[in-house]
């Protein structure tokens, strides 16, 4: 049986495998028929494709007993399970990675590869916070952004399945220089390596470290979880850094709903776990910046439920059958 783009899927059976190939890590994991986990691993991301299909082959190996290995890749999969650019996996391209993993892991079993933000939203849409939604966007603030869309109850994956790809949205043409090779893509301000950024700036770096009371010497040091930390204590700089953020994440969304007129707006990765730092000012910005927002309906801005382990969940999902 085949799916979307004439991926095989699997309809019964079990258990099921995910992998998550994140920018730093892999995130593997095996579900029951109806998503329940029962085993997770982690390991570093490789970042070129030989060691990446070797290590995506072991982890696989080590999660074993499975049926079905759907994997989530960070960058643009083609329907046919062809990961042609990741800029956030250093030489990673051009890579066919459903065709070399599903050799590697052999016994005739089914493999799909999708992008990992579309895996994210799926898992969301089927088991969180868009569960049910007809229109949805979920956003990734991570390592960089991704994204996933639903529309008319269907995820959307574009003609050639590289729909949901927020983070490469051009914001400001004299931005900084992006991981993909051009400038100001809004990722380079909403995302962990934003914040990153911005952290790092002297003047701000210089205030962070004594309201954290610790002296941190090289360049580059701070990290998007001392400014969550310093803002949580009530830091004037770190709080000025996360309303810097929440503007920059809110202008994206904000475009996002202008094209898509979503309901619901979930924001994942990394940066929702500090949620309760930045919900607020992002709720603030989005209703300033949206079109006409006292003569529209808003969206709901929630948060991912599913956590760290969405995209992985979403891979097993697929190559489970359910979307």
């Amino acid at each position: 049986m085949t799916g979307d783009g004439h991926r095989p899927v699997h309809t019964g059976g079990g258990p099921h495998a995910g992998i998550d190939i994140g920018g730093t890590k892999l995130l593997g994991m095996v579900v029951d028929e109806v998503g329940h986990p029962l085993r997770v691993e982690r390991r570093p991301t490789p970042h070129d494709n030989e060691s990446l299909v070797a290590e995506l082959a072991a982890l696989a190996a080590s999660l074993e007993p499975w049926a079905t290995l759907g994997i989530g890749a960070a960058g643009l999969v083609t329907t046919d399970g062809v990961l042609r650019a990741a800029p956030n996996l250093g030489d990673v391209r051009e890579l066919r990675l459903q065709e070399r993993l599903a050799a590697a892991v052999g016994a005739g079993r089914p493999v799909v590869v999708e992008n990992d933000a579309t895996c994210a939203t799926a898992a969301e849409w089927l088991l969180g916070a868009a569960r049910g939604a007809q229109e949805a966007v979920l956003v990734t603030l991570g390592t960089g952004i991704g994204g996933g869309v639903v529309a008319g109850g269907r995820l959307v994956r574009g003609s050639n399945g590289f729909a949901g790809e927020p983070g490469h949205m051009v914001v400001d043409p004299d931005g900084p220089a992006c991981v993909c090779g051009r400038r100001g893509c809004w990722e380079r301000y909403a995302s962990g390596a934003g914040l990153k950024r911005w952290a790092n700036e002297p003047t701000v770096a210089a205030a962070l470290r004594r309201a954290l009371g610790r002296a941190i010497d090289e360049p580059g040091a701070l990290r998007g979880e001392d400014v969550m930390a310093a803002a949580r204590a009530g830091d004037g700089t770190a709080l000025g850094v996360v309303d810097e953020l929440a503007r920059w994440t809110a202008i994206g969304l904000v475009n996002l709903t202008n094209l898509l007129d979503p309901a619901v707006v979930v924001i994942g990765g990394g940066l929702a776990e500090a949620a309760d730092v930045i919900a607020a000012p992002v709720q603030r910005w989005f209703a300033d910046l949206l079109y006409a927002p006292e003569h529209r309906p808003h969206p709901h801005l929630t948060f991912a439920q599913l956590g760290e382990q969405a995209g992985a969940l979403g891979a097993a999902l697929l190559g489970a059958g359910r979307w």
